[in-house]
């Protein structure tokens, strides 16, 4: 007699709700994507959030959020700033210091504050990014090294305890003065820098496992504290919901975000918890599009040692027209080059043709598309960039240049970075153009240092750098 409450024994004896007799993947895949909902991972970014907290008032440090995925897990009023160190330059066998993420502007924060909390996440069953247990470190010893290469306490690669391997640490320490001589090769200030940092640094790593080193109060005043943060519980396996709380949820949050940022949601994080899940793809639309009305636009930022030249961005949802008038509307720049514009790219007046010869012709609109299109694009108009520069800067070298793109982190810095190469010299000071100068890689990576360590987010793309340098070095 067969029990009607027996197990299924095959495959065949398995019956599913679904009339449409659903394959297993797919009903796996509706679980899946139910736990990895919206709400559970924005509810899960604040249970990281609150750990992070937790760790920067146990050290008594300013949280700042090593990018994109840490701002997620710092409060918009408790945000002291942003750091941008990828994992990728510390994966096994490819361990970089990065010429094009400098994080000078840690410098500044670390030494107002004693030391910061740098916090990020990961997922994939990991406790902890490379980019906190390889990246980071890279960076001090570098900085150490460079900075103060006398005191060589500080010099040896600081590892998290009995998390890599021997040989790996080994191979990393070999490195690290093939980059410092790398960091030096850009010739910048190291006297400036010493100073903006005062001391060096020494690292301690906060995870849900473990809080260390924990350093002597007598040896707290030779160093400035920078602990390294992982925000995210450990799950074990890979990305999955454990009870509704996902590890790393603020990871990759272009592919669940709908566009949600981490400031939009600190400031209405109450309304989206409030909200249903079918409902908040809605509410997110609704949110973005009130932050666009009320997003002012970015203050400009010179980049020094130049005296006269600046970069913005400008919000490609504002009309061209009306929103260059707003970037410059208390007339504080006398020249502008607008990289992306609509209004160009539909042939208007105030296109590429013509404008460069016009004495009365005040901006420039190169026309790029966004993304990679727009970085082949910029090395067709760049000759129109050169034109307009001279024809200006001939006449008054001291005219202040605002160079705006849709994010004022890629077109406009590749932009700005073929004028300082080609018409500025290594004071920062207008020369013409100067073509008789040697412009090759590492003179590029010189002035490219000039913009990064003036606008901390500048992140120019491979694509946008290959323009430039293909340009510049096909100079007779």
């Amino acid at each position: 007699m067969t029990n009607s409450n027996s197990y299924p024994t095959s495959i065949s004896s398995l019956h599913f709700p679904s009339s449409a007799h659903q394959s297993i993947s797919q009903v796996l895949s509706s679980l899946r994507k139910s736990a990895l909902s919206i709400t559970n991972r924005l509810r899960s970014i604040e249970a990281d959030s609150e750990f992070a907290q937790r760790v920067a008032d146990y050290y008594e440090l300013p949280l700042v959020a090593n990018e994109r995925c840490g701002s997620w897990y710092i409060p918009t009023d408790r945000k002291a700033g942003s750091a941008y160190f990828k994992s990728t330059d510390g994966h096994e066998g490819q361990w970089d210091f990065s010429l094009r993420r400098l994080n000078l502007q840690l410098l500044d924060i670390v030494k107002k504050n004693g030391g910061c909390v740098i916090v990020d996440s990961t997922r994939r069953g990991k406790s902890m990014p490379d980019a906190l247990s390889k990246t980071v470190p890279i960076w001090a010893a570098v900085m150490n090294r460079a900075l103060f290469p006398d005191d060589k306490a500080f010099h040896d690669v600081q590892f998290p305890q009995n998390f890599l391997g021997a040989s790996e640490e080994s191979q990393i320490e070999k490195r690290i003065d093939s980059f410092v001589v790398s960091l030096n090769s850009l010739k910048l200030n190291m006297q400036e820098l010493k100073a903006r940092l005062g001391k060096p640094i020494r690292l301690a790593w906060a995870t849900r496992e473990f809080f260390w080193p924990e350093y002597p109060e007598e040896e707290m005043d030779n160093f400035h504290l920078v602990v390294l943060c992982s925000a995210s519980k450990r799950v074990r396996g890979a990305e999955m919901s454990e009870g509704g709380y996902i590890q790393g949820a603020g990871d990759d949050s272009e592919a669940w975000s709908y566009g949600l940022t981490p400031k939009i949601f600190w400031e209405n994080k109450s309304t989206l918890f409030a909200t249903d899940e079918e409902d908040l793809p809605g509410l997110i639309g609704e949110l973005l599009e009130k932050h666009h009305r009320e997003m002012e636009e970015e203050a400009a930022t010179l980049i020094k040692p130049t005296a006269n030249i600046y970069i913005g961005r400008r919000d490609r949802k504002c009309g061209s027209e009306a929103n260059s008038r707003e970037m410059n509307k208390e007339n504080l720049f006398d020249l502008q080059i607008n990289c992306n514009d609509p209004e160009a790219e539909r042939g208007a007046d105030t296109s590429l043709t013509g404008t460069t010869t016009e004495k009365d012709q005040k901006t420039l609109n190169l026309g790029c598309p966004l993304g990679k299109l727009g970085s082949r694009h910029l090395r067709k108009v760049l000759s129109k960039v050169e034109q307009f520069v001279a024809l200006h800067f001939s006449r008054n070298p001291s005219q202040s240049l605002l160079v705006t793109c849709d994010n004022g982190k890629d077109l406009s810095a590749g932009t700005i970075l073929m004028i300082i190469c080609l018409f500025y010299n290594e004071n920062g000071n207008f020369e013409g153009p100067r073509r008789d100068t040697l412009i090759n890689k590492e003179y590029i990576r010189q002035r490219l240092a000039w913009i990064i360590s003036s606008k901390d987010d500048v992140n120019p793309s491979r694509s946008t750098l290959q323009s430039v340098n293909s340009f510049l070095m096909e100079i007779p």
